[in-house]
């Protein structure tokens, strides 16, 4: 095999191997059946039988009959919590569409790292035994009493919403309960008309229905609480004045040119027209009185758990992402709103801006130190007829070549759809990742230069770290992690997805620049640059330094026999990978970086403390974590040993006799030799601020010295007062 066929090949397999994302190809009932228990299932089942040739159900019999169909809900819905991931529950519905059994499979949500123990969110979830999915059909989803774990709301509500929603889909679907599938309509179609106008005052609006309210007293939400199950509801009722406002919230679908003009005034009309993408649709939502609809939680979640726009099957649920803030109303006499803001409503949703649909309120009263219960309230809207008008119905599509086919494209065009949609809304994060990629580039490419002075380059260097702390992992929480890695052989198995790839738009630029930056310059540009954990790690050392701790300089034997330590981390983790990815997901908490950076030490107290004390150890032993003890930089490590270039300059006499560079590398990644392990090397540059150094260097200062001698001319000193002797004769240069 040539060689750059051999470098092209391992630059194919190092990018797969750092992507480490699950496949797409198969369905999340067909990934995770393996692990599941149909009589913890559904109790008097006694195994699972044959899979639907259509859609991903699976029998759930008990004796060889079958008494019911079971699904993961995330084949059916997308919906996904904090953490961005679906969450995966099993359900069973027997022939009358009512569940017999649910199981929590699988998350990735935070809420168990804060103090929420993961039992009582699966026990939550087994309460939904019985629920009548043909009563939620006819209730529109609401038929049921919504139980919510304060501190979880969002994760409940969405597991919630999983559940009732792919429950009528798969319902409607096999027709179960006397339920039928929907089918496109064969009268006329409504799309928006617009050409129609609205009104300019905001009592007209109100009028005629373009904008909706919903008016709630302290009354109506006092008695509401009474009738709660849990007493303690009554006893914390409000002490206001029952006829005191609780919220005026009051809506009006602004996607609709007129009514952005009537409401938002043309210019900011505009600005939401640039804002939306083709299909994108938004709804402006505005409040007053005592309680907020946006609340706080989306401050730190990212989710307004608060609202939650519903039509028919569909639930949209609103991230900060899809939010703007509305500065001023522009309809003569619109009320003075304590909060009035956009929602964008993604074009693949699903919603049909011409039927009804409602925005749902979830109201909270505290009836302990830690303790809520929750009610919700419906504010209706169906769009004016004036604004709508009917079309002609388009021909049927031609006839799917099968159902496997259809299932795969519009999964494949819905990842699509939202992966562009993910990119498009995070295009200043990206700018500011690829500046900074670009700065460091060229950094590393005109090195010379760039360490010329010493005391710039370090101010420049403390810097950048700084903004990877600070922008790239506390804002971003773009910290790569071994998890990626390990989730490589799961992936490889099944089959390879880059639309799941790149729907973490910062993760994926940042692994494909380290895998280009493996072959130029090893693990260094990351390890030393781009890691968050690394660059806290390094500025507490600096201000340790700043305040005079003492720094310890292991014996060279012992820092060379500790190295390997961080090897057989990986190689362990790597190990229980192939047995349980879960497992060893679990034992890579060795990784400090989720609590210190992603959850910003907000999590149960043994985590705290271990974070803690690697970063203690970092004040004494600069990088203390990255050169003994992190998985990652050694799974990098292994592959940087490709590198095609050598960029960092040495003398000969490096290491003999000269020992400056290695007794000042931070992280003692020079041997007593001379030679740099490019294993342990973070890249700082300090060797080569060193190799230009008229202070520090002795082949610098040598030269400088020669230089100075051969431009000053030969002594004449000794020849003057002794007329008798000839100085020598000088020549022109």
């Amino acid at each position: 095999m040539t060689a750059p066929r051999f470098v092209a090949r391992m630059f194919t397999a190092l990018f797969l191997l750092l992507a480490g994302v699950p496949s797409m190809a198969q369905t999340v009932l067909e990934q995770l059946l393996p692990e599941m228990d149909a009589a913890a299932l559904v109790e008097e089942a006694d195994g699972f039988g044959a899979t639907h040739p259509d859609i991903p159900v699976i029998e759930v019999l008990q004796g060889g009959a079958q008494i019911g169909w079971a699904y993961v809900t995330s084949d059916f819905v997308s919906t996904t919590g904090y953490s961005g991931k679906p969450i995966h529950t099993l359900v069973a519905i027997d022939m009358d569409a009512t569940v017999i059994g649910v199981e929590l499979l699988k998350h990735s949500e935070p809420i168990v790292l804060i103090g929420i123990p993961d039992a009582k969110v699966r026990a939550l979830v087994a309460n939904y035994r019985g629920l009548d999915l043909v009563a939620e059909a006819e209730a529109g989803g609401t038929g049921h009493q919504l139980d919510i774990i304060s501190g979880a709301t969002v994760t409940i509500m969405v597991i919630d919403d999983s559940i009732v929603r792919a429950g009528l889909k798969v319902a409607r679907t096999l027709q179960l309960g006397g339920l039928v599938a929907e089918e496109g309509a064969a009268g006329p179609q409504f799309e928006l008309d617009l050409n129609a106008q609205a009104a300019e005052n905001w009592t007209t609006l109100e009028g005629d229905g373009t904008v909706r309210r919903l008016l709630l007293d302290v009354g109506q939400i006092n008695a509401a609480f009474a009738q709660m199950e849990d007493e303690r509801a009554a006893q914390r009722a409000l002490t206001e004045d029952a006829d005191t406002t609780f919220i005026d919230m009051q809506a009006a679908l602004v996607s609709h040119p007129a009514i952005a003009d009537a409401i938002l005034g043309e210019a900011e009309a505009a600005n939401l027209n640039a804002w939306l993408d083709e299909g994108d649709h938004a709804v402006a939502i505005m409040g007053r009185g005592l309680y907020s609809f946006k609340g706080s939680g989306y401050v730190r979640g990212g989710i307004f758990d608060r609202i939650v726009l519903i039509q028919d099957d569909l639930s949209v649920r609103f991230r900060d992402r899809m939010h703007r803030r509305i500065n001023s109303i522009a309809a003569d006499g619109a009320p003075a709103f304590a909060e009035a803001d956009l929602f964008k409503i993604p074009a693949d949703s699903g919603f049909d801006p011409t039927q009804p649909f409602r925005i749902q309120l979830l109201v909270q009263r505290d009836v302990g130190a830690i303790e809520r219960v929750f009610t919700t309230f419906d504010l209706g809207y169906q769009l004016p007829a004036d604004y709508i008008r009917a079309v002609a119905p388009s021909p049927p599509a031609p006839a799917p070549q099968g159902a496997e086919a259809v299932i795969e494209q519009t999964e494949m065009q819905a990842q699509q759809a939202l992966w562009k949609r993910i990119w498009a809304g995070k295009t200043v994060e990206i700018a500011v990742l690829v500046t900074m990629l670009t700065v460091l580039t060229a950094v590393f490419f005109f090195q010379t230069f760039a360490v010329r002075n010493e005391r710039y380059f370090y101010w420049f260097r403390i810097g950048f770290l700084t903004v990877t702390l600070v922008y790239l992992g506390w804002y971003a929480n773009a910290q790569l992690s071994v998890v990626n890695l390990m989730a490589l052989f799961g992936s490889l198995v099944s089959g390879f997805s880059w639309q799941a790839f790149l729907l973490d738009p910062l993760t994926f630029i940042l692994w494909f620049a380290v895998a280009a930056a493996l072959l130029f310059w090893g693990r260094g540009a990351y390890c030393g640059w781009l890691c968050p954990f690394g660059a806290l790690q390094e500025l507490l050392n600096q201000i340790a330094r700043k305040l005079r701790i003492p720094q310890w300089t292991l014996p060279w034997g012992l820092n060379e026999r500790l190295w390997p330590l961080k090897y057989m981390i990986f190689l362990g983790l790597f190990g229980v990978s192939l047995a349980s990815v879960e497992q060893a997901e679990r034992l890579a908490e060795v990784e400090p970086f989720k609590t210190a950076i992603i959850l910003n030490f907000v999590r149960a107290w043994p985590f705290v403390a271990y974070a803690a004390a690697l970063l203690i150890a970092g004040l004494f032993v600069e990088r203390f974590f990255c050169r003994y003890l992190c998985p990652l930089g050694a799974a990098l490590a292994i592959p940087a040993r490709l590198r095609m270039f050598d960029w960092l300059k040495r003398y000969k006499e490096c290491g003999n006799p000269c020992q400056t560079c290695a007794h000042e590398c931070p992280v003692q990644a020079i041997h007593p030799t001379g030679e740099i392990n490019p294993n342990e090397c973070i890249d700082c540059l300090h060797c080569q601020v060193l190799y230009q150094s008229e202070k520090k260097c002795p082949v610098v200062i040598k030269k400088m010295k020669r230089r100075a001698k051969d431009s000053a001319g030969p002594d004449l000193s000794r020849y003057v007062g002794h007329p008798n002797q000839t100085p020598p004769k000088l020549t022109q240069p």
